[in-house]
């Protein structure tokens, strides 16, 4: 029987795994820890398993990876820029399968078409042309200011990230407030391979000269130098400039806007600036805030700021993607129903609430999508 089932990521914020069966094939769509520190997926009941496929590299969808011993060490399929950020010490090189961006691939012998998710640099959704259409979206986002975000086909079943529940606020809204907040000096506290590179770019297209720490102004670089179509040549050259404009900073101040890793302050140049908050830094997130971190613990003392920065779907962009898919089945991924009253009753028997999802399946579909 072809099925699809949630290993983990739904019902809350939790490590993304879900396993994918069809045609003789088991795959792994993720292998997350977290976001909550510690959290990892039950993988006893999964037995062995084909492939992993990794939407993007982020721990919370790969920071699991170094159980994948339990499931076989089958093959890691991923784009170049996801795997140039996981150790070869936990994907040696040989396990490594090389995805592209957007366009059509192969995974453990089924056709697939991947596009760009708008969520990170390198990170892609997954879609399956058998049984009746099985898309991954991993996480995503449709108004990302630097990175795009291709249309995905349509699709019988739908895995989609539903971080955000019923919130519908634009982004477009959200950038003015967090460069006040800057502007006097603040450290904005981002995840690595994330929103750094275009929160830097849109604090400086409003005025703000704002500061990147090494790790952000080396994606800056990377960004500005890609040549596999991760971001569009005008995104590029706009990187690049703004690179040209910025000067090499070794001393930190509190007046200075500093776009800083890591997003919850607990390692990177954030941790540091922590350490040295009696001389009056502030700081700002912008994203999720697990408990048992720096960042949740100031917030709960009054002595942070929190301002969202739209990276995942808000509630009409998840609703036009089920519309466009013309999906009958759906797991919303990463969220509480408790958070979602309004994208529930508008799915309704779309709405997947059972771990183990049973999908359509025929070899006539699967030789069609192979032509």
């Amino acid at each position: 029987m072809a099925k699809l089932t949630v290993v983990s990521g739904q019902g809350g914020k939790l490590p993304a795994a879900f396993l994918l069966e069809m045609h003789g094939r088991r795959i792994l769509l993720d292998l997350g820890e977290g976001p909550q520190p510690g959290v990892k997926p039950d993988l006893s009941d999964v037995g062995l398993i084909d492939a992993i496929c990794l939407s993007h590299a982020h721990i919370d969808h790969v920071g699991s990876l170094d159980l994948a011993g339990q499931l076989g060490n089958p093959p890691v399929y991923a784009t170049g820029r996801t795997f140039s950020q996981i150790s070869e010490a936990v994907v040696p090189p040989e396990r490594r399968v090389q995805l592209p961006v957007s366009g059509k691939a192969e995974i453990a012998g089924l056709p697939v078409t991947v596009g760009r998710n708008g969520h990170a640099p390198g990170g892609i959704w997954v879609h399956f042309a058998c049984c009746g259409g099985v898309l991954y979206m991993g996480d995503w986002s449709a108004e990302s200011l630097l990175l795009p975000f291709d249309e995905p086909p349509a699709a019988g079943s739908l895995i989609t990230d539903a971080s955000y529940g019923d919130f519908d606020e634009a982004l477009s809204s959200q950038v003015g407030a967090i460069a006040d907040f800057a502007a006097p000096g603040a450290v904005l506290c981002v995840p690595a391979g994330g929103r750094g590179p275009e929160m830097m770019l849109a604090l400086s297209q409003l005025g703000l000269k704002a500061i990147a720490c090494p790790v952000v102004r080396q994606e800056m670089h990377s960004l500005a130098s890609d040549e596999d179509g991760i971001i569009s040549a005008e995104s590029r050259a706009s990187i690049a400039e703004l690179l040209r404009s910025m000067l090499p900073i070794d001393e930190w101040s509190p007046d200075q806007a500093i776009v800083a890793t890591e997003a919850n302050a607990e390692t990177g140049l954030a941790a540091q600036l922590l350490l040295r908050r009696n001389e009056g830094f502030r700081f700002l997130f912008s994203g999720h805030v697990p408990a048992q971190t720096p960042a949740w613990d100031m917030l709960q003392r009054g002595e942070a700021g929190w301002l969202r920065w739209n990276v995942h779907p808000r509630l009409q962009h998840t609703m036009d993607l089920v519309t466009h898919t013309g999906a009958g089945k759906v797991v919303a991924a990463f969220v509480r129903p408790e958070e979602m009253p309004v994208l529930e009753q508008w799915l309704g028997e779309r709405l997947c609430r059972t771990r183990i999802i049973p999908l359509p399946v025929g070899r006539d579909q699967l030789l069609k999508a192979a032509e």
